[in-house]
């Protein structure tokens, strides 16, 4: 990835892979929680944190970890592909951070308001809180190391090659340390 001004962004077809990428994973989740359930009898909406986990909890710890880690799972990808799609490579960590854990939030929140309009489907505020984790934790692991090893990537490059694909792609070479001339 070469960088591009002040700000590096990512070559364009990383940017072009996270984005599709993000819409497929978007569209996997829709379909996953917007589709109606063929239910006789379901669980009143759930508007109180951690009321759910611990239900979940008093009925058994293997359905409570499936539940928890289904939830943690499914948004994950989110944490690592809204950094890829955004394309900057010297992000502040914690900024990437909160704009990809709010961007994620907000993405969990309509899809649970939508839910209140499908059959079958509840609402639940443990599901946003365990959507927004999986972001969060799958962002943590992965996206500032691979900044770390793109950054480092891009300083090892020669200034010669540099200059070469500059020339090449028709941008006119610039060296700063060269001053005008007296």
């Amino acid at each position: 990835m070469q960088g591009h001004g002040p700000g590096r962004t990512a070559d364009i077809r990383f940017r072009l892979a996270g984005i599709l990428l993000l819409v497929a994973q978007l569209a996997f989740i829709a379909w996953l929680s917007l589709r109606p359930l063929a239910a006789t009898w379901v669980t009143a909406s759930n508007l109180e944190p951690l009321a759910s986990i611990r239900g979940d909890l008093d009925v058994g710890f293997a359905e409570a970890t499936r539940r928890i880690a289904r939830e943690l799972l499914l948004y994950a990808p989110l944490g690592v592909l809204l950094p890829l799609a955004g394309g900057r490579v010297d992000a502040h960590r914690l900024a990437s951070l909160l704009r990809t854990v709010l961007a994620s939030a907000l993405i969990s929140c309509a899809i649970e308001l939508a839910q209140s309009t499908v059959a079958g489907q509840v609402v639940d505020v443990d599901t946003v809180l365990l959507n927004t984790a999986g972001v969060a934790l799958a962002h943590l692991a992965v996206v500032p190391a691979v900044r770390a090893r793109l950054r480092r990537r891009g300083r090892g490059r020669a200034p010669a090659a540099l200059l070469r694909e500059e020339a090449a792609s028709g941008v006119t070479p610039t060296i700063s340390r060269v001053g005008i001339a007296p």
